[in-house]
């Protein structure tokens, strides 16, 4: 993998091409009632988020939809571990997109200890079967790693530290991971031996880059879906008709709008002058 950034311009040039591309795709799969579930896993700051915010941002949210599960419920915790995770499955027609998935009982669970040995065991006795129940549903899964180093992760953590916007980012368990770095990795590396599988592979995205990573993640998506483009009607915008005699719009003084605080930050014109 190249250590050389990609330049700013020829990121943004090729990321709006392949976000027309997904566009396309997005299409394709509405077209042809397809399903799609992209899983990403990963460590703590490892560019997760940023990606798939890039691959929805032209995305119809009807579509395309994110799916961040928070911790399970008392109730949750009571069923099948896979069940919370059905109920977030496309149908036709769907793309949807796992920040985080069922791994995470490969993951934080087992290294911070919520879940049993014999949890553990079974789910990776189980993950391979269950995900071959969706390929054999028809469902397309994807399932990307984000490898980051221990010492950009360490560099992106201490960025939000100061950060006003970013700064709930930085959980109690990111600040654990730390100092659990190698159990992460013990942990991906048995996950890995179990549910790495030729029907349903692990694909490694080196993210130390964020540019490279996101341009080559969504790159790699995009090659391994056999869609194309929709013949579509052309649209041509109808012609505004005349003005009605007998409407008038009401006053705004009749209406509460918001304060205008745009014009507050342009300031006093007459004192520009």
């Amino acid at each position: 993998m190249t250590t050389r950034k990609v330049p700013k311009d020829v990121y943004e040039a090729e990321l709006f091409r392949l976000q027309s591309e997904l566009v396309t795709l997005q299409e394709w799969v509405r077209a042809t009632g397809s399903r799609v579930v992209v899983v990403f896993e990963g460590r703590d700051a490892a560019g997760k988020g940023g990606t798939i915010k890039r691959i929805t941002e032209y995305l119809s949210p009807r579509v395309a939809r994110i799916a961040a599960l928070p911790a399970p419920t008392d109730r949750e915790r009571t069923q099948w571990y896979f069940q919370r995770y059905v109920a977030h499955l496309p149908a036709a027609g769907e793309i949807v997109l796992f920040d985080r998935s069922w791994y995470n009982r490969a993951g934080v669970e087992k290294v911070m200890g919520f879940s049993t040995p014999a949890e553990q065991e079974r789910f990776l006795d189980q993950a391979p079967g269950f995900e071959q129940m969706l390929i054999d549903d028809g469902i397309l899964l994807r399932k990307y790693w984000f490898s980051v180093s221990d010492e950009v992760q360490l560099k992106r953590f201490r960025s939000r530290l100061d950060d006003p916007v970013r700064r709930w980012k930085l959980s109690p368990m990111d600040l654990e991971s730390i100092a659990r770095w190698e159990d992460y990795s013990r942990a991906k590396d048995e996950m890995f031996a179990h549910t790495d599988t030729p029907a349903s592979p692990w694909f490694v995205v080196e993210s130390d880059i964020k540019r490279n990573a996101r341009l080559n993640m969504i790159a790699h998506l995009l090659s391994t879906i056999p869609y194309r483009p929709v013949p579509h009607e052309p649209v041509h915008l109808p012609d505004r008709p005349p003005a009605a005699d007998d409407y008038r719009r009401p006053p705004r003084e009749l209406f509460t709008s918001v304060p205008d605080h745009a014009a507050q930050l342009l300031g006093d014109p007459e004192a520009d002058a």
